[in-house]
C-alpha cells in the first residue's frame, strides 16, 4: 500500500503490468474455492472408480472457469482496486453475478452428486422438485432478482458497507452469486430442475435479462450524483480517471460486459434446443417408420389370404366350389340353396337376412379409415401443444 503526499493510502496506480501482479489474499474465498473444488473433484473420482464416466469439460467449466473467475473477482487486481476505483467494482459485480454462476451451473454439480452419492442425490432431487422450489424458481422471479439484487446494492448504503466490514463483503459475494446460479441452473436444464421450461422460454428470459442489464448500466451512467461520492472523495486517489469518469466507465462495463458475458449462455441454450429438436425428430421418425411397417404387414397378410378362383366361379366357405345349383340360385354356406329371401335382401351366412346395422355404422367405419389417413402432426400433442397458441 503506497502512502503519497496527498494523503492517499492504497495500491499504486493501476497499469497493465500491475493488473497481472497485484493480488490480495481473501481467506474465506480461498476456503470456499478449496472446499467446492475438492468436493467436485472427489465426486468425479468416485464416479469414475465406480465404472461411470464424467466429461472433462464439465470439470473444467466448474473448477477451471467458474472457481477461477471467483478467484479473479475477489483476489486479483479486481479485488485489490475494488475499494479505490468504481469501474473495478463494476467488473467484479459482472463476474460474480453472471460469469461465475454460469460456469458453476455448466459443471452439473447436482447430477454429479446423484451419480457419486445416489442416496443424497435422491434427497436433493426431492427438495428440488418440491412445490416451493417450483414457485421460487419461476423465470420471472429469478430474472428480477438477477437484476434487482446488484442494483439495490449500488443505489443504497449497502455499496459502502462492503468497504467497512469484512463480513459484509464476504456475504455480499455470496448474495450476488446465488441469483445468477439459480437463473442459469433452471434455464439450462442440464441438472435436475424444479420445472423444465422450454428452451424457447430461456431465450425470451435471456432477452429480458439483457434489457435489465442495459437499464442497470444506463441508470449508473445517467446518475448525476456520484454513487458513494463521500467515500470515494475520502479515498482521494491522485491518479487515474476522475470520479465521474470512473462511474461512467463502471456503468458501461455493467451494460456491455454484462451482455457479452451472457453470450456463452445463449450459445449453450441454442445448442441444447437443437439437440432436443433432433432427439424429438428421431422419436417421431421411428414412430412413423413403425406405423408404415405395420401397414405393409397388414397389406401383405390380406394379399396372402386371397386365393384366386376360376373366372366366374362362385366359392363356398373354405374356398371350394359348391355343387351345381339351379340356374340363378343364391347359395348359402355349404353350397345349399337358402330359403327365398325378400327381393334385394342381403344374406348372412346360413342364408338368413342379417339384422339391420346401427344407423351411421358405415359412416363410423369411414371415419376410422379417414382418421388413419390424416397427417400425423394434426393430432400429435408434441406439435399441437407447441403451436396451439400460434
Amino acid at each position: 500500500m503506497a502512502v503519497l503526499a496527498s494523503g492517499y493510502q492504497g495500491p499504486p496506480e493501476l497499469t497493465v503490468a500491475r493488473a497481472f501482479t497485484q493480488w490480495t489474499p481473501d481467506l474465506p474465498m480461498i476456503a470456499l474455492v478449496v472446499v467446492l473444488g475438492g468436493c467436485y473433484l472427489a465426486g468425479v473420482r468416485r464416479v469414475r472408480r465406480q465404472g461411470g464416466s464424467w466429461g472433462t469439460g464439465r470439470a473444467v467449466a466448474f473448477c477451471g472457469i467458474g472457481l477461477g473467475a471467483l478467484v479473479l473477482a475477489t483476489m486479483s487486481w479486481i479485488g485489490v482496486y475494488q475499494g479505490v476505483l468504481f469501474y473495478a467494482r463494476a467488473v467484479q459485480t459482472v463476474l460474480l453475478v453472471l460469469l461465475v454462476p454460469l460456469f458453476l451451473a455448466m459443471g452439473k454439480p447436482l447430477t454429479l452428486l446423484g451419480e457419486a452419492l445416489p442416496g443424497a442425490g435422491r434427497r436433493v432431487t426431492a427438495v428440488v422438485r418440491s412445490r416451493a422450489a417450483v414457485v421460487l424458481t419461476f423465470p420471472a422471479i429469478t430474472t428480477l432478482l438477477l437484476v434487482a439484487v446488484p442494483m439495490t446494492m449500488y443505489f443504497t448504503s449497502w455499496y459502502t458497507a462492503v468497504f467497512h466490514s469484512g463480513s459484509v463483503r464476504e456475504l455480499t459475494y455470496l448474495v450476488l452469486m446465488v441469483p445468477g446460479y439459480v437463473f442459469f441452473w433452471t434455464l439450462l436444464r442440464i441438472d435436475p430442475v424444479p420445472k423444465a421450461y422450454p428452451y424457447g422460454v430461456a431465450l425470451w428470459i435471456t432477452a429480458a435479462e439483457v434489457v435489465g442489464d442495459a437499464f442497470f448500466g444506463i441508470a449508473v451512467i445517467a446518475d448525476n450524483n456520484l454513487i458513494a461520492g463521500p467515500y470515494y472523495h475520502a479515498v482521494g486517489y491522485p491518479w487515474g480517471p476522475s470520479l465521474a469518469t470512473s462511474q461512467v466507465l463502471g456503468g458501461g462495463i455493467i451494460w456491455i460486459l454484462g451482455d457479452f458475458v451472457g453470450l456463452p449462455f445463449l450459445a449453450v441454450g441454442l445448442i441444447q434446443m437443437m439437440r432436443e429438436d433432433q432427439a424429438e425428430a428421431a422419436v417421431i421418425d421411428a414412430e412413423l417408420d413403425a406405423r408404415d411397417a405395420a401397414r405393409r404387414v397388414a397389406a401383405a397378410g390380406q394379399a396372402v389370404g386371397a386365393t384366386p378362383a376360376p373366372e366366374g366361379a362362385v366359392l363356398a366357405p373354405g374356398g371350394t366350389t359348391p355343387p351345381n345349383p339351379p340356374e340363378g340360385a343364391v347359395l348359402a354356406p355349404g353350397g345349399t340353396t337358402p330359403p327365398n329371401p325378400p327381393e334385394g335382401a342381403v344374406l348372412a351366412p346360413g342364408g338368413t337376412t342379417p339384422p339391420n346395422p346401427p344407423e351411421g355404422a358405415g359412416a363410423a367405419a369411414a371415419g376410422v379409415a379417414a382418421d388413419d389417413d390424416r397427417p400425423w402432426w394434426e393430432e400429435d400433442p408434441r406439435f399441437t401443444e407447441r403451436f396451439k397458441n400460434a
